[in-house]
């Protein structure tokens, strides 16, 4: 075993360590600003063998992700966040090495490899170093939603009710075809009545959805459309702050938690047709009137945003003993 250095007060450095994929690297990103620390962002190139057995060590490892990450191991920072199967192994290889690692979602190995397991309540994982919360780690707050209202002021114009529409894809828990778009368009069309439409798409989103998509709605008055950067900036931060209602697919609980950071209600379409562990997310958040269905029609909020970061934040300060 590689010999552990270890990390100091004089090594304050923080790194976020992700695959590069928009959910893992929006959940590091949002623990690093909680904890108000500007982190070195590094993205790791998996390896073969090592990326086979991600989280589980193999000889070697030091050289499983590219040479950023190499360069992170012989002069370990002080933190080291991570989020995903891959960046597992990079912050239990970090903590080897001397530093704080914390792991966001469930490694599927002994949490003890890590000083701190962020774990959405859903995974059902427990521990006395893990800390779970409702859907997952993301940037929303009231600050955010002033910045992005600042950032986007022509959306301030549009018809009142505002619906935003945040469209995913389908997933191991939940088919998303053109059929299941087309059954949506129809209950959106319905439901409107006279206010706008904000729409966007991810990456998740099928190619003959975002045809669909473009046929029925790119002329549209009142009705703002980004599927894709040649689009225009993405609104996406806009279309959450400026929402009077927000209208989502039910396969993604980051998409979801986002959307419940906001104070506006949040509709679901065709929730009873999601399986697993996203169905559990679902379950909890409509037990709690934080979401309903779609087919319910509108349902006003009055309760609190969900806001799990800054909670996650102010007990990983307790944990790790950093300064509030």
């Amino acid at each position: 075993m590689e010999r552990k250095r270890p990390v100091t007060a004089d090594s304050p450095r923080t790194c976020t360590f992700t695959d590069g994929h928009a959910g893992n690297v929006r959940q590091v990103q949002a623990l690093a600003r909680a904890l108000a620390r500007m982190a070195d962002e590094i993205v790791l190139l998996p390896r073969a063998p090592w990326r086979w057995m991600a989280p589980r060590r193999l000889p070697g490892a030091s050289q499983a992700f590219g040479p950023a990450f190499h360069a992170a191991w012989s002069a370990p920072p002080a933190l080291a966040i991570g989020c995903g199967r891959q960046a597992a192994l990079a912050t239990r290889l970090l903590r080897e090495r001397g530093s704080r690692a914390i792991q966001i979602l469930d490694p599927r190995i002994d949490p003890s490899h890590w000083d701190l397991v962020i774990a959405p309540a859903h995974d059902g994982l427990a521990g006395p170093n893990v800390l779970t919360l409702l859907g997952s780690l993301n940037p929303i707050d009231d600050a955010w939603l002033d910045d992005a209202r600042t950032a986007f002021p022509s959306f301030a114009a549009l018809p009142s009710p505002r619906t935003a529409l945040l469209i995913g894809g389908g997933s191991a828990h939940y088919t998303f075809d053109a059929a299941a778009f087309a059954r949506l368009a129809d209950a959106i069309d319905e439901a409107i009545g006279t206010g706008s439409l904000m729409i966007t798409t991810s990456r998740r989103t099928p190619a003959d959805v975002v045809q669909a998509l473009r046929q029925r709605y790119a002329s549209r008055a009142d009705t703002v459309l980004w599927c894709a950067p040649a689009d225009g900036p993405n609104p996406y931060a806009g279309l959450l702050a400026w929402a009077d209602r927000i209208v989502c697919t039910p396969e993604s609980v980051n998409m979801l938690s986002e959307a419940c950071g906001t104070r506006a209600p949040v509709q679901v379409f065709e929730p009873e047709r999601v399986t697993g562990r996203p169905r559990r997310f679902l379950d909890a958040m409509r037990q709690r009137g934080r979401i309903h269905d779609l087919a319910d029609g509108p349902t006003p909020f009055r309760g609190e945003p969900l806001r799990e970061t800054g909670r996650i934040a102010a007990e990983v300060r307790r944990r790790l003993g950093f300064p509030a």
